[in-house]
């Protein structure tokens, strides 16, 4: 799992923020670290700065990206008083197959798109999360998840990482690798 790089020269509040010039290369460096293979496939968060992180990512080999919501932003922890930023606003399904037509969506067969993940009751989400890794389950070699530090760390809970807090957050351009979904 990979969280997006560093967007922080923006205001959080900002719109669909790309990547800054060190966001940039904090990819740049991660490339050194891990190697897409063509049978691995990418899920990806439909926002700009981690779709701009893939493009960095695959630039030389390219396994198969995909794009899902359930991979966008998500708080940790969860707290119903926070408001959600302007930079976690994912695009919509129209803006993906307007920017991206080449990137395929993964379809779980559920109204995914209509409500956000960010924050979504802890049960709601755990439902859509388990479909996502069942259909992650299926697929051959090895996923990668580009997506946000909250998002990332609901996921480490969801799959067995316990008594997770901020501290334990990724990190910009960091990574983890889970062996067993």
């Amino acid at each position: 799992m990979i969280p997006a790089a560093s967007n922080t020269s923006f205001k959080n509040n900002r719109l669909h923020p790309g990547l800054t010039a060190q966001g940039k290369e904090q990819i740049k460096a991660l490339c050194k670290l891990i190697q897409v293979k063509p049978d691995d496939t990418i899920v990806v968060s439909p926002t700009k700065r981690t779709l701009e992180t893939v493009e960095l990512l695959t630039s030389s080999a390219r396994g198969r990206v995909m794009i899902s919501p359930l991979v966008g932003p998500r708080m940790f922890p969860q707290d119903s008083s926070y408001t959600p930023l302007g930079c976690d606003q994912i695009y919509s399904r129209a803006e993906v197959g307007m920017l991206y037509p080449d990137i395929q969506v993964i379809d779980v067969g559920l109204n995914d798109w209509e409500e956000s993940i960010n924050q979504m009751p802890a049960r709601h989400f755990t439902l859509l999360a388990e479909s996502l890794l069942a259909w992650c389950r299926k697929q051959k070699g090895h996923i990668f998840m580009v997506s946000h530090d909250g998002t990332i760390t609901n996921y480490r809970v969801l799959l067995g990482e316990y008594e997770l807090t901020r501290n334990d957050f990724l990190g910009e351009a960091g990574y983890c690798t889970i062996r067993h979904v």
